[in-house]
């Protein structure tokens, strides 16, 4: 647990160090670095509760490259949070490490053919309640990996639709335990599988209002070697609202349902079923734009 919000903290520290605003013809830096907390304090508090600290950094850095019919965009976006209370100690809230890279070639007006990477994972283990001893993740447990090739639709600055009916989704398990019990739809004893499949994600950036953008990205990938029609889903929105140049607030909420995602019992047999996952958070912290 400490050992991933170091590490974020030591990303969000760096990245101040060495920010600048960096832009000529074929080549965009851009980047963002923050941090929210939260803080509760109770005293004789009738109501009862729990005195509670919570903190969480992020980073997102991109470097985006145009020239004449050419494009090549890459994007680090990674954040780490936890949160602190007597009963429990620090249990970790965030934790999220995702890198993506697209190149690809104008092949009509708006038209481009593409080819996308795209890989996730975590830092830190993970549990499903605070006291249980058997984790449910930790890094590379799961990390996913998807490979594509397929075309870009660019109507708009704000708005882009990728779409592939060529792509690789690879899972990896690089645990014994959890590979043991089959997580993450692995054969039991194996820390790798692979899907071939159609993945479509769509991603759309506005400024709603003054100071007030709206980020939407849609993510829906189905398997043609394992009931294809079934359609894993992972769809995000942001809304930040900059407050000043250095305060910032934001909301975010996330929802997946993945149909290899089981909840698994010491012994390896199903508990629960695939299911909607859903996380919110609101922030309001510091945050700082390069």
């Amino acid at each position: 647990m400490k050992k991933g919000l170091i590490l974020g903290l030591g990303l969000m520290i760096g990245s101040l160090s060495f920010a600048q605003d960096i832009e000529n013809k074929t080549w965009t830096f851009k980047g963002v670095t923050g941090l929210n907390a939260s803080q509760t304090a109770l005293v004789n508090w009738s109501a009862g509760g729990n005195n509670t600290v919570a903190i969480n950094g992020f980073l997102n850095l991109s470097a985006n490259y145009k020239k004449d019919k050419y494009f090549w965009n890459n994007n680090l976006s990674t954040e780490y949070g936890s949160t602190y209370t007597k009963s429990n100690g620090w249990v970790k809230s965030v934790d999220r490490l995702q890198l993506t890279t697209t190149f690809g070639y104008q092949i009509a007006t708006k038209w481009y053919l593409a080819t996308l990477a795209d890989f996730k994972t975590q830092y830190d283990k993970g549990y499903n309640k605070p006291e249980d001893e058997n984790y449910i993740s930790k890094f590379m447990a799961p990390g996913y990996l998807n490979i594509s090739v397929g075309f870009d639709y660019k109507p708009s600055s704000a708005l882009s639709v990728y779409l592939s009916p060529i792509n690789a989704k690879m899972t990896f398990v690089a645990d014994k335990y959890l590979s043991d019990i089959g997580a993450f739809g692995v054969t039991k004893g194996d820390r790798f599988k692979i899907e071939a499949g159609a993945l479509a994600r769509g991603t759309y950036t506005k400024e709603i209002m003054e100071n007030v953008t709206l980020i939407t990205k849609l993510e829906l990938f189905s398997a043609y070697n394992n009931h294809f029609g079934n359609i894993d889903v992972n769809w995000e929105n942001i809304i930040n609202m900059k407050v000043n140049k250095f305060l910032n607030a934001n909301i975010h909420t996330n929802l997946v349902y993945d149909n290899d995602v089981r909840e698994y019992d010491t012994a390896g047999n199903v508990v629960k079923g695939p299911r909607v996952q859903f996380k919110e958070m609101i922030g309001v912290g510091i945050a700082y734009n390069f």
